[in-house]
């Protein structure tokens, strides 16, 4: 994709072309059986097919009665040529999407940055260098890379040792004001959720810290370091003590200089990893960055954050992938501080200054109600974290046919294999999906593209959510309260089978 992509593209080229009649410019039609498309003449072969194929294929209403899911359920399917709708279930009402949200993320920074942008991390000096000395500060200033990591500042490390230089006399400074600061993403998650980080400027290896222990003559060694496939340097930034207890599993406490964890004894076992998040992520950068430089014979001291960048020349720089490589791993992984990074800086760009969270999801609602005539899209963030987010799904697959239309996301969405009687990825299934998923717990969403072996392209969108289990969740734990797991699993069954009810009624 290498189309620079604006506004006027979407509103002078996607929409306008899509919205000419009635197709889009008109409420959805909503029922629990086919619509059949506008006009007064004789039925066509395909209307023909398509009543004898709904005779066939079970209903809606039975396949969301057999899916047994407590809550609610909302769908549409639209031909995602036209943006007819061609069939829904609760089309308009307002329900979480998850990381279904990603999507319209994507298309959202799409338009405001272009699909080449790169984000740019530098090594910026304050003064003159003389002989490999430096008459000033050293910062390593951050741009928002969502995409930072270990290897990343090991080779910055590598190419500041090219420059010569040996010697800072002032401090090593760290910066990360390229985005506003925010402790987390989401403040009801677990406080230890990986998937949850602290957002800056400035962020390294998804602002996560690696946490593994190992048992051995009846002793715990633990680690904490910034792992990446070349690279293990350890950091004391974020530290972890074993406390005698069963539960809570993990403790957090702002300890100033640093992360503090405890993690409960009872709950080791013989050894084990995982991912923590990062609650101060120019602090992880810095430490990290300070490792490798030392590496280098560069002395840099410890490093200070400061709120401002002042002048000065950048030595070295490091730039990301293009954005829509970013995008690509974003929707196939699903990670959550990609999405919030791209979605600031595209607000950003769109204001020509920094927003915070709040305020640049609002400005995605708005631009997604103007650019993709998203109507109702009330998203509390960028990555679908937030329970609060609302989308229907009429006007998300209205909006995915717009963007089809204009070739925009199918191209960056995962394929998704339907699944056979045994519950197997079948990759041979007659459906081609390419979608977008998205799991909380007791909510369960897919929007994307279906396309049919008779030719048929569909852009659809499936809801469900149960609003009174949610509530029963202790947010102070963890991955799986009780009934969540089956509950989603239903309904991805329940999404499988509309899928292949729509490829029925609809194929072509």
């Amino acid at each position: 994709m290498t189309q620079r992509l604006s506004r006027r593209f979407f509103l002078g080229t996607a929409l306008a072309a899509l919205s000419t009649g009635s197709a889009l410019a008109g409420a959805p039609a909503v029922s629990l059986r086919p619509v059949a498309r506008p006009g007064t003449g004789p039925r066509t072969t395909a209307q023909t097919a398509a009543k004898g194929a709904t005779r066939s294929a079970p209903s809606a209403e039975a396949l969301i009665s057999e899916a047994n899911l407590s809550g609610r359920v909302g769908y549409a399917v639209a031909d995602a040529r036209t943006g007819q709708v061609l069939e829904a279930s609760e089309g308009t009402t307002g329900l979480p999407p998850a990381s279904v949200t990603k999507a319209v993320t994507a298309l959202y920074a799409l338009d405001a940055l272009g699909p080449d942008h790169r984000f740019a991390t530098r090594i910026i000096a304050t003064g003159p260098i003389s002989g490999g000395v430096l008459n000033g500060d050293l910062i390593l200033a951050g741009g928002g890379d969502p995409t930072l990591d270990t290897d990343a500042l090991a080779s910055l490390a590598s190419s500041l040792a090219k420059t010569g230089l040996r010697e800072i006399r002032g401090q090593f400074r760290v910066w990360g004001g390229a985005v506003p600061f925010l402790r987390a993403i989401d403040d009801s998650q677990p406080e230890h959720a990986g998937y949850n980080p602290a957002l800056s400027g400035l962020n390294l290896n998804f602002n996560r810290v690696h946490f593994e222990w190992k048992r051995a003559g009846g002793k715990y060694a633990i680690t904490m370091d910034a792992r990446s496939n070349r690279y293990r340097p350890d950091v004391t930034m974020a530290r972890m003590r074993i406390a005698e207890r069963n539960t809570p599993v993990y403790t957090y406490k702002d300890a100033g200089a640093y992360d503090d964890w405890t993690v409960a004894l009872g709950a080791l076992g013989t050894g084990g990893a995982r991912w923590l998040p990062v609650r101060k992520p120019e602090l992880y950068a810095g430490e990290v960055f300070a490792t490798f430089a030392r590496s280098h014979g560069i002395k840099t001291g410890a490093p200070k954050p400061i709120a401002s960048l002042p002048g000065g020349t950048a030595l070295v720089t490091h730039a990301s992938a293009p954005l829509s490589t970013i995008l690509r791993d974003m929707l196939k992984f699903s990670t959550n501080l990609t999405a919030e990074m791209v979605g600031l800086a595209a607000s950003a760009k769109r204001r020509g200054a920094v927003v915070g969270l709040g305020q640049s999801a609002r400005d995605m609602n708005a631009w997604a109600a103007s650019a993709l005539g998203m109507s109702g899209a009330a998203l509390k963030d960028h990555s679908g974290l937030s329970d609060q987010s609302r989308l229907s799904a009429a006007a998300l697959a209205q909006a995915l046919a717009r963007a089809h239309r204009a070739g925009l996301l199918r191209p960056l969405l995962r394929q998704v294999d339907l699944r056979d009687a045994q519950g197997r990825p079948n990759s041979k299934h007659p459906l081609k999906v390419a979608a977008k998923t998205g799991t909380l717990h007791f909510v369960s969403a897919l929007a994307g593209y279906v396309t049919t072996p008779g030719g048929a392209d569909l852009a659809f969108a499936i809801l469900t959510a149960s609003d009174s289990l949610r509530a029963r969740i202790d947010p102070s734990q963890d991955d799986s309260p009780p009934g969540a797991r089956g509950w989603n699993a239903r309904s991805k069954r329940l999404q499988q089978a509309l899928i292949e009810r729509w490829g029925a009624v609809y194929g072509g």
